[in-house]
């Protein structure tokens, strides 16, 4: 299977692709019930890898062994994997595209972000001269066979987004970013200045961007929707709330079978599904 021109066919079929963020593998398998495509979010991952925010600690290594046990548990899935900046070098971003493609990734999202880097939500952002970010995703691009290239921006000054957004709609990338998008007019401004190039649309739970349905995504002419941390965020929700609840009961576990909570039969079924040799034959094959 060429996965990548797998997820250029969604982006370029009707309608608004969904990617949704996922933080490791049983998040995963959550996910994979409801939607056929993974956004690999660094803000997910260093925040489940590492227990430390999205400012620059993820290696590399690390996110490509994640990405592996993705693929074999999921083989019939989209996976666009953040790179961040391609961890600062060009030749390490090369390697790390090259590595992901043979892996299965579907696609990547390069930044033009400098260190220290920040969530594409936060204040405080630096970005490297267009010049240099632009020979660094041209490389990325030559590197690359197949798998789907997300050029993204996070330049915050007006002049500078239009300005950035045409420059990356003119390479071979295949989709364009602009990260913290403010408001649906600034949607409307930067699909105008890019053409025809597919539109990706990032948005996170009090983050900077406005939420918007798919529907309305659509009429906005957005391509491709990620949805960075809505796993992460309702998993934090939710454990918060049973471990209150544990307190409140002393220690007393639910009762699954009443209350219809998780259970060790259910969570088995689930991590069952994950094992490669009950996948459907064609997706095996198609992996080897």
């Amino acid at each position: 299977m060429r996965y990548g021109s797998e997820l250029r066919e969604a982006v370029h079929s009707p309608g608004t692709t969904p990617l949704i963020g996922i933080y490791d593998m049983y998040s995963a398998s959550i996910a994979a019930q409801h939607y056929d495509g993974f956004f690999v979010s660094g803000f997910g991952f260093a925040a489940s890898h590492y227990g430390l925010p999205d400012i620059g600690f993820i290696a590399w290594p690390d996110i490509v062994a994640f990405v592996e046990r993705l693929r074999l548990a999921f083989p019939g899935h989209h996976l666009l994997v953040d790179i961040d900046d391609g961890y600062v070098d060009p030749e390490v971003a090369c390697h790390v595209v090259q590595k992901l493609e043979r892996i299965g990734a579907s696609g990547i999202i390069l930044e033009d972000q400098k260190r220290p880097r920040r969530c594409g939500h936060e204040d405080g952002k630096l970005i490297l001269p267009l010049e240099e970010y632009l020979e660094k995703l041209n490389l990325v691009l030559e590197s690359r066979r197949d798998m789907v290239v997300v050029a993204r921006t996070d330049a915050t000054e007006e002049e500078e987004i239009l300005r950035r957004a045409k420059a990356l709609a003119e390479t071979e990338a295949d989709v364009v970013l602009v990260d913290g998008v403010r408001s649906v007019e600034w949607i409307r401004r930067v699909r105008q200045v890019i053409g025809d190039k597919p539109l990706l649309f990032n948005q996170i739970a009090g983050g900077k961007s406005p939420r918007l349905s798919l529907s309305e995504l659509t009429e906005l002419q957005c391509q491709v929707a990620i949805y960075s941390t809505p796993c992460l965020f309702a998993a934090h929700t939710a454990i918060d709330a049973a471990l209150e609840e544990l307190k409140k009961s002393d220690g007393r576990l639910p009762d699954t079978g009443r209350t219809g909570a998780v259970g060790v039969r259910s969570s088995l079924a689930l991590l069952e599904r994950n094992i490669s040799r009950h996948h459907p034959a064609e997706l095996q094959d198609a992996f080897a």
